[in-house]
């Protein structure tokens, strides 16, 4: 995959690129697998902004993903679609029984190719199966933090995660973050890495491209008044000197914890943090 330039007929589109669509294969999705999607705008059932900087945007219908699929079964790969949700591709599949879903693609999926799930599953690019039979070293994506329910890691474009151990149960990954955590060897995994490598290499290059994904603007605070941010006022030259960056409602934004989950901190084996603090 590559990234494409626009010819600079204007000042955006010689800064401008975009993502090469060559893994796609149809451009009309199924229409039993979408759903309307209403836009919340980032504000609650009373109109207060809950969420900054949303709003706008194109309409878009959701595709009704399957992060479960049903275990020892072969999937027939039908079309490679684009899903303007997500930075990933995905795969309408089809099973032996002739259902459909949806499913996050890799960058090894094509039109006609098929996969297999469940543990008798060879240990082969796109298959799904649990950690206890993935070979250590091996790329994973699609993993399940609680057995049977599904998969919540390793979603997003590009994004892989690496086998690095398995003993008492439990199964060493490497993310993406640089965090490395525990998860149980029951837990399954999809072999490979998340399609659409090159997502993060796309420059945005004109303002109206990014509202129409439903982005607003960002402020900063140094250029706000005294009242409205910890970080405005003074005379237009230094801002906020001596005092640590803050959110508009005070929350200190360095170095402080946010993350506050007990349950889960004995899994965690290396923070994605530790690199920064050393």
């Amino acid at each position: 995959m590559s990234i494409k330039a626009y010819r600079p007929t204007t000042p955006a589109q010689r800064q401008k690129t975009t993502q090469d669509f060559d893994q796609i294969t149809t451009k009309k999705p199924m229409k039993s697998l979408l759903k309307s999607k209403k836009q919340q705008a980032g504000k609650n059932n009373q109109g207060r902004i809950t969420v900054r900087h949303r709003g706008g945007g194109v309409k878009r219908h959701y595709r009704l993903l399957t992060h479960n699929l049903p275990k020892n079964m072969t999937y027939t790969i039908m079309e490679i679609e684009y899903d303007p949700n997500r930075s990933a591709r995905i795969a309408r599949v089809k099973d032996e029984n002739d259902e459909y879903y949806y499913v996050i693609a890799d960058t090894n999926m094509k039109k006609g190719a098929t996969f297999k799930t469940g543990e008798k599953a060879p240990i082969e690019a796109s298959n799904r199966l649990p950690l206890k039979q993935i070979p250590v070293g091996s790329e994973v994506y699609a993993i399940e933090l609680t057995p049977g329910k599904g998969a919540q890691m390793i979603r997003a474009a590009g994004a892989s995660a690496q086998l690095m151990a398995k003993e008492n149960g439990y199964a060493t990954l490497r993310l993406p973050s640089g965090e490395v955590r525990k998860v149980l060897e029951t837990c399954e995994a999809s072999l490979g890495v998340v399609s659409n490598l090159q997502h993060q290499n796309v420059q945005i290059g004109a303002a109206g491209r990014r509202r129409r994904k439903g982005i607003r603007p960002t402020v900063r605070g140094v250029v706000m008044n005294a009242c409205d941010h910890p970080h405005g006022g003074g005379d237009g030259g230094r801002h906020g000197s001596g005092k640590p960056p803050r959110t508009p409602w005070g929350q200190l934004t360095l170095g402080y914890q946010t993350r506050h989950n007990k349950k889960t901190n004995r899994l965690i084996v290396t923070s994605r943090h530790e690199g920064k603090r050393k």
